[in-house]
């Protein structure tokens, strides 16, 4: 199915032809290259939203426990929760879709490029050079090459879930099983895709990969404890009521190891003074 050229505005795609054609002339060979150049310009270019979209991601998972006991508390009544939850995102300035901002951003790029490998003039630039490696032709499909589009399809599935693990370490597990389900979905709908569309994606995976072990050098998970300013009042009111258990306890068993080391040894000494005085 074509989607229709109009979903995209045409001075964006004149843009991403240009950078396209741009990275061929300077680099020169297959057309594949390009691709593979645009990719790490397209992701260069939102690397500042990704980074902050990490630190509010961090931030979330931090904030599970007690984004939980809210859901726990108020899971009779949903609209309840939901006002929470909100009251919640604001009191501690997170935004829930904040780490979805880099991906959303990726699909005007991914429409742009489907219908860029589809045009008159990108079929006409690449004519006589649509091969990349063991693929015939970027701009078409790898139906015609069974044992490529195997290779392509292992190589975009294994690549996606190394990629959905590392960016979902720490997070919900029931979100994790549905990111890494949807490799696996996809695959009915990239076996038709151009194989320029493919080696892209691939291409966005590894990036993905890359830029995420990077992130965890340069931005690993804070940890929440003693951390009054990143749990505000929300957070440490919620967290109350299941501490004051834990610090009881351990209140009790502070009194009694003091009682043991401090009580004995100056109780005897200041009787002993006291009794020394008086006589």
């Amino acid at each position: 199915m074509h989607l229709p050229i109009a979903i995209i505005p045409q001075p964006f795609l004149t843009v991403l032809e240009d950078v396209l054609t741009f990275w061929h002339d300077l680099v020169g060979g297959s057309w594949g290259w390009a691709i593979i150049l645009l990719t790490f310009t397209i992701r260069i270019l939102i690397l500042p939203l990704t980074f902050k979209s990490v630190k509010s991601m961090q931030k979330l998972q931090v904030l599970q426990p007690q984004m939980k006991k809210i859901q726990e508390r108020y899971k009779d009544d949903k609209q309840r929760m939901n006002q929470e939850m909100m009251k919640f995102y604001q009191e501690n300035k997170v935004n829930p879709l904040g780490s979805c901002l880099p991906l959303l951003l990726q699909i005007p790029f991914f429409i742009a490029l489907f219908e860029l490998l589809r045009s008159d003039s990108f079929q006409a630039d690449i004519a006589g050079n649509a091969a990349f490696g063991p693929i015939d032709n970027l701009a078409e499909s790898l139906t015609g090459q069974p044992f490529v589009l195997a290779a392509m399809v292992v190589l975009y599935v294994g690549t996606q879930l190394i990629a959905t693990m590392i960016t979902s370490i720490g997070g919900d597990k029931t979100q994790q099983r549905i990111m890494m389900a949807l490799p696996f979905v996809f695959v009915i709908f990239i076996i038709n895709f151009e194989a320029g569309l493919i080696v892209y994606w691939i291409t966005t995976n590894v990036w993905t990969i890359g830029q995420q072990l990077v992130v965890r050098k340069l931005y690993p998970r804070p940890d929440l404890e003693g951390d009054d300013a990143a749990v505000p009042a929300g957070a440490v009111a919620l967290a109350g009521k299941s501490s004051d258990g834990a610090k009881g306890v351990s209140s009790k068993s502070g009194s009694s190891d003091n009682g043991s080391a401090k009580a004995p040894p100056p109780s005897p000494r200041k009787k002993k003074k006291r009794s020394g005085r008086r006589r």
